[in-house]
């Protein structure tokens, strides 16, 4: 039996469309095609921040352009509910820039670029980060976006200075004024010099440097991402440091934004 052309067009579409409904259709959520392609990956991303312990000093006055800056993690990061970079884990550095505190203005200024991280496993990473963060106790300051550390001012102690002289030389001058007879004089003058020696003396002596103790904390902030493998995190036997003993009770792990 032959159907008009139109009606077997139609015909024949329906009969595709049935063929398509028993065909069992198997469909992923988003979230499961997600997790695929992260599995096994385990990225830190930028902007993380890792604390950090000094296992050398630097300072304005006797670090150089270039020195290695050595330090070592305080705290572990966790990607994926994994830990990835242990307590007890290496990191290293350099000093770009060392700026000498001025003899009559300027504060030194101290700054540090991260470049690579060493898991106790050997694993490395290169990467860049940057100072974000120190001791509270420590007087210098830190620009947490450049990572600049500047030391802290002395303008109060070069007053003190000033003041501490004169008051010498006025005693000394009041002395000898009245052995000659004229005290006032004598404190006038003695209180002038010594006001003008003191004044040199400040020309003469820097302000204070920016330091950084061994065994200071510093916060190191990641620019760019660093990601690991299953491969890549496999400590064996490795025993990290208690975190409560290098942090403090009631802390968190640190975990990538």
């Amino acid at each position: 039996m032959q159907f008009p052309r139109p009606i077997a067009i139609a015909l024949l579409g329906a009969g595709v469309l049935a063929a398509q409904d028993a065909t069992p259709v198997t469909t992923t959520p988003n979230s499961l095609v997600n997790q695929a392609a992260v599995a096994g990956q385990y990225p830190v991303n930028a902007g993380t921040t890792v604390p950090l312990s000094l296992i050398n000093s630097i300072s304005t006055k006797h670090s150089l352009v270039g020195d290695r800056v050595y330090l070592e993690t305080a705290f572990p990061v966790l990607s994926n509910g994994r830990i990835v970079i242990p307590v007890g884990s290496y990191v290293q550095g350099t000093v770009t820039q060392v700026k000498r505190p001025g003899r009559v203005k300027g504060r030194a200024e101290l700054y540090v670029r991260f470049d690579s991280l060493i898991l106790p496993n050997g694993v490395t990473r290169d990467f860049r980060g940057r100072m974000s963060g120190m001791d509270g106790t420590n007087r210098a300051t830190i620009d947490r976006n450049e990572g600049k550390v500047t030391g802290e001012g002395n303008k109060a102690g070069d007053l003190m200075k000033i003041g501490e002289a004169a008051g010498q030389g006025a005693s000394t001058g009041g002395i000898i004024g009245a052995v000659s007879g004229h005290p006032g004089t004598g404190v006038g003058i003695g209180a002038a010099a010594g006001a003008a020696a003191g004044l040199i003396g400040i020309l003469v002596t820097r302000g204070p440097d920016a330091v950084l103790p061994r065994g200071s904390n510093v916060d190191m902030v990641l620019d760019r991402q660093i990601s690991f493998t299953d491969a890549d995190l496999n400590f064996g036997n490795y025993q990290p440091p208690r975190a409560s003993a290098l942090s403090g009770p009631g802390t968190s792990p640190i975990i990538p934004r």
